[in-house]
């Protein structure tokens, strides 16, 4: 038996999707609100609908307005490419690529953003009612949103690497229950998804590359999870950010250099980040700020080290290696087991001269810094015409250099009665013995060889 809950973009009579897919979702939705009107009937009344993109391109001029629950937007697939690979090929090169622009389900962003300061307005879909319930178990699965073309910043930058463009992928602006964003792609938007007031969200198993900000949960929220995502902000955002949020997980992402940061939490408490591999070209990756307190952060893999690819090289998120690979403005924190490389030119350090932060304790009381690697190494900071090649390359650089004088542990004078164990020798471990207790990490003693 068919279901009359169940949509396919291609075969609604209203609309052209693929001239513009938004006023044909709209229309779909406006349908499902005409047919579910009943709040109660044999203990249901309004189960939502499934509205399905097949693969295809879909051009998007009309923006989504979603205001009922229950509804789920699904494709056949996420379609992620590299557009900034193929932007910064020189474009003669271009019709001997395989193929241009990414695939599967994919609608085209082409909604005219605007100057409007209302980031909603630039969205390709808008999550937005009030009243009470709060709108609940919406979801997007198996499509790539694509913004095309970033815009000039008046920099020297070529327009397609400036990470700007005033688009959005997803914008949830109400108080929210139970979202899932699930197998998505999202390439070339401002802001790819950014969610306010969350509770029990799921960003799961997603492809966010390639934008200016990646994830960023906004207003206040719980309970919620970003796990096993790849994702990759551009030099002027955030790949994950999250702001007054209590009980998230942050838990096995790939997230990717670039990003001004990696996961930056700004009032965020009793919340974990855990067993994620984190890599940037600059300090800064994960910032607890704004006191964010009672938070895990625990078997995590930073990689540090230089931004390889030419189109790219030189440029920075404008913070000194002093700030911190870690930085904690925060009381009651736990930074257990985690393994941070810091591979840099010594020529580059800022200021010149001074032993780049690893962990830094700017402020704040009680913290627990435990167990936690270092390997710092002096490598020539070189760049390359190919991406892909020239950061294989150095990941998989692991050969003997020389190493690199590093301050594990920080621990700033506003920040006190922390604890510091095993995370660097008494040298590499800066902070007032008489304010926080310090046991250091043991050293070798090296001895004379019998007979020799």
């Amino acid at each position: 038996m068919s279901s009359n809950n169940y949509y396919d973009v291609t075969t609604w009579p209203v609309g052209n999707p693929f001239e513009d897919v938004g006023e044909v979702i709209n229309s779909i939705i406006a349908d499902i609100k005409q047919r579910q009107t009943a709040a109660d009937v044999n203990d249901g009344g309004k189960p939502g609908a499934v509205i399905y993109l097949p693969p295809g391109d879909y051009r998007l001029r009309t923006q989504v307005l979603i205001d009922i629950s229950f509804l789920r937007i699904q494709g056949s697939g996420h379609g992620f490419t590299s557009s900034s690979i193929r932007f910064n090929v020189p474009q003669e090169e271009w019709s001997g690529l395989h193929e241009l622009w990414p695939g599967g389900s994919r609608i085209l962003m082409d909604l005219a953003a605007g100057d409007s300061a209302d980031e909603s307005e630039g969205a390709a879909f808008l999550v937005k009612r009030e009243g009470s319930p709060r709108i609940s178990s919406v979801e997007f699965t198996d499509f790539c949103i694509d913004g095309l073309h970033f815009s000039p910043d008046g920099s020297a930058l070529p327009a397609e690497n400036t990470y700007v463009n005033g688009k959005t992928g997803i914008h949830v602006a109400s108080a929210n229950d139970s979202f899932r964003v699930n197998g998505m792609g999202f390439i070339y938007l401002e802001h790819a998804l950014a969610i306010h007031k969350a509770d029990a969200l799921s960003i799961h198993d997603n492809f966010i590359a390639e934008c200016g900000n990646c994830i960023e949960l906004r207003g206040w929220g719980q309970a919620s999870k970003i796990t096993n995502n790849l994702i990759g902000a551009g030099f002027k955002g955030h790949s994950i950010y999250a702001e007054n949020h209590g009980g998230l997980l942050i838990t096995a992402n790939n997230v990717f250099p670039r990003g001004a940061s990696s996961v930056h939490l700004s009032g965020v408490t009793r919340s974990s980040v855990t067993n994620n591999r984190l890599h940037s070209f600059y300090p800064g990756m994960v910032i607890l700020a704004e006191g964010s307190s009672e938070n895990l952060v625990a078997t995590n893999h930073f990689l540090r080290d230089h931004e390889p690819w030419t189109p790219f090289f030189g440029i920075d998120n404008g913070l000194d290696d002093d700030f911190g690979l870690l930085s904690v403005h925060g009381n009651d924190n736990s930074i257990f087991a985690n393994h941070f490389s810091l591979i840099v030119d010594s020529e580059s350090i800022r200021p010149s001269g001074t032993a780049p932060v690893i962990i830094k304790l700017a402020e704040g009381a009680g913290n627990m810094v435990s167990t936690n690697h270092v390997a710092a190494k002096d490598v020539q900071a070189t760049s390359s015409e190919s991406c892909f090649e020239a950061q294989v390359d150095a990941l998989l650089a692991s050969r003997a250099t020389e190493g690199l004088q590093v301050t594990t542990v920080l621990v700033e004078s506003a920040s006190v009665h922390n604890t510091v164990l095993d995370s660097g020798s008494e040298a590499q471990v800066v902070a007032d013995r008489t304010t926080n207790a310090v046991r250091a990490t043991p050293g070798i003693q090296l001895t004379a060889t019998p007979g020799m």
